[in-house]
């Protein structure tokens, strides 16, 4: 699937082709893959109406994830041979990693506008960037909230993953210092039900939804909400599930005050609100954080092509040098310890929840 002008090759005058990966259908992510793709497009559309780069229009190569690894690392090779000149995209860490490794062995730039996993790639590489903060940070932002909350003793309902494992990791090595434990409860082994039981016998003030959305997140919801032991435990879901609208739709006032971390400034500039406004009309739908980092991937990109050529190795060689304005604010990237890419340090993160007397609207609970 291609948006925007399309056009052969690379030649002068022909589109400027970008891939774009995206979790568009089932077991994806797929309203996450729906709010990527909007920002995307709407970056897309707005750099060609303003004469697009260098004169030439530019080309997005859409390729559907399906939250696979191997669907799209061979979505990377079919991109790669088609001709487009850098890869932006994916929601899920696991296939983001899986993206990562294909393009840096291809030699082709790649702009990750979502995924949080510390280890994109295994070595360090000099042809992928990110915008989203890793989940070291984050996570541990959530954590200074759950003990500033004043939870110390944390259960995790959680499933079988490398983000999830990893996301534990942070949460457990942070807390201890403060004298926080972390529970593990395994939902490839328990039913809602199940978990209910555990989650009551262990003292946990707070379990964390750390699952896929909306299965098994969404029943277990439903089931903590309704035993009366749990009444006074908080649900968190610092992965980010109750950001999206269905959330609402699937689970209504039982999906409020459910705390996650949010990408977003406390209050948006200029640019962010005039995208948010035309991401709002787009969507039709209040546009998550998620759709301004598609937005942004896109910004980054187009600045790049325009000021140091479309070529695949100055588009990698860039990226200590871009500066853009983002809808977020500033862009640029740097080495950052421990993160084997060049990384935005940082973009803006928060934890937000769900209002309970009025859930599309979000409160903002704690501030990196």
């Amino acid at each position: 699937m291609s948006t925007s002008p399309s056009g052969a090759g690379q030649a002068d005058g022909s589109s400027i082709r970008i891939g774009a990966l995206v979790p568009l259908t089932r077991p994806g992510w797929v309203e996450a893959g729906r709010h990527l793709l909007a920002g995307l497009e709407l970056a897309v559309g707005e750099v060609n109406d303003a004469g697009g780069v260098a004169g030439r229009p530019v080309e997005l190569v859409v390729r559907d994830t399906a939250a696979d690894p191997d669907k799209a690392s061979a979505a990377v090779e079919e991109l790669a041979h088609l001709g487009v000149v850098a890869l932006v995209g994916e929601y899920h860490s696991v296939v983001a990693r899986a993206v990562a490794t294909k393009a840096d062995a291809l030699s082709l730039p790649y702009l990750c506008s979502s995924a949080v996993l510390d280890a994109l790639t295994e070595q360090p590489t000099e042809w992928v960037a990110r915008l989203a903060p890793a989940q070291s940070r984050g996570w541990r932002v959530y954590a200074d909230f759950l003990l500033g909350a004043g939870h110390s003793r944390i259960a995790v309902a959680t499933d079988s993953s490398v983000y999830w494992t990893a996301g534990t990791r942070i949460l457990r090595d942070h807390l201890a210092p403060h004298g926080g434990t972390v529970i593990e409860l395994d939902m490839r082994a328990l039913t809602p039900a199940e978990l209910c039981d555990g989650l009551a016998g262990s003292g946990a003030t707070a379990l964390l939804l750390l699952v896929g959305n909306p299965e098994p997140a969404v029943p277990i919801v439903t089931a903590v909400r309704r035993d009366r032991r749990l009444a006074e435990v908080v649900i968190g879901a610092p992965a980010g599930q109750p950001e999206f609208p269905e959330w609402t739709r699937l689970l209504g006032g039982d999906g409020a005050a459910i705390p996650f971390l949010r990408y977003l400034p406390e209050r948006l500039g200029s640019l962010g609100a005039r995208v948010e406004t035309a991401l709002q009309e787009r969507l039709a739908e209040t546009p998550s954080f998620v759709a301004f980092e598609g937005y942004d991937a896109i910004s980054v990109l187009a600045g790049i092509l325009g000021e140091y050529g479309t070529g695949r190795r100055s588009v990698a060689e860039s990226w200590p040098r871009v500066s853009v304005e983002g809808t977020r604010g500033p862009i640029r990237f740097s080495r950052t310890p421990g993160i084997s890419v060049w990384q935005w340090a940082w973009a803006p993160i928060h934890v937000a929840d769900r209002d309970p007397s009025e859930p599309d609207r979000f409160r903002i609970r704690h501030a990196e």
